[in-house]
């Protein structure tokens, strides 16, 4: 049975552009894989602690070191890389936020880099070992993408490709601030997820 993570960023519920074209996505990928199960990690629902020193000395402590709150605190980042590893293929959808993702993706991010589980080090550079494919769902209020000021769809790009996930496609709505042009590249990344089904 195949399995399909998803994950949610946007604070605006059902309201969000970028889940909405994510619905579309599984809505199809259901209908191809119709005994698949779909796994949600909904971060703005329910949000994982932001990566502090305590996070840090936790990681770097011994296994049979670790305090119970140490403990603790591996176990979020062991239950996030289980999830993923699961997964066959991956779904994000994130809004731009003051020219960013939302600070809880980047907190999820923060807990699945993991030395040795999903990237380790070699001589010639990281190498990512999560070996997933992932489809991107992003929306912003302007047209930022292909922009010098787009630091979304580049950073998804380079930290996914840091563990291992290959982005296989990007569907962006863009303009979502600005009415009928925003309504148009809603339409069209819709249409798009259509044609790549």
């Amino acid at each position: 049975m195949a399995t399909l993570l998803r994950i949610d960023s946007s604070a605006s519920g059902d309201n969000s552009k970028s889940r909405q074209l994510a619905n579309e996505f599984i809505e199809q990928w259901l209908a191809k894989n119709p005994g698949g199960k779909v796994v949600v990690r909904d971060v703005n629902a329910n949000p994982l602690p932001h990566f502090t020193s305590e996070t840090l000395g936790a990681l770097f402590t011994p296994e049979e070191d670790r305090s119970a709150e140490q403990q603790a605190i591996v176990a979020i980042g062991d239950e996030l890389i289980d999830e993923i590893e699961a997964a066959d293929v991956v779904t994000i959808s994130a809004p731009v936020y003051n020219f960013g993702i939302p600070s809880t993706l980047k907190s999820y991010f923060d807990y699945i880099a993991r030395a040795g589980r999903t990237f380790k080090y070699t001589e010639t550079g990281p190498v990512g070992l999560l070996n997933k494919d992932a489809y991107l769902f992003v929306a912003s209020g302007s047209f930022l993408a292909e922009t010098p000021m787009d630091h979304q769809v580049p950073y998804l790009n380079t930290f996914l490709g840091f563990v291992g996930v290959t982005v296989k496609e990007t569907f962006i709505a863009g303009g979502q601030a600005l009415g009928q042009p925003g309504e148009e590249s809603f339409n069209q990344a819709k249409a798009k997820i259509a044609s790549a089904a």
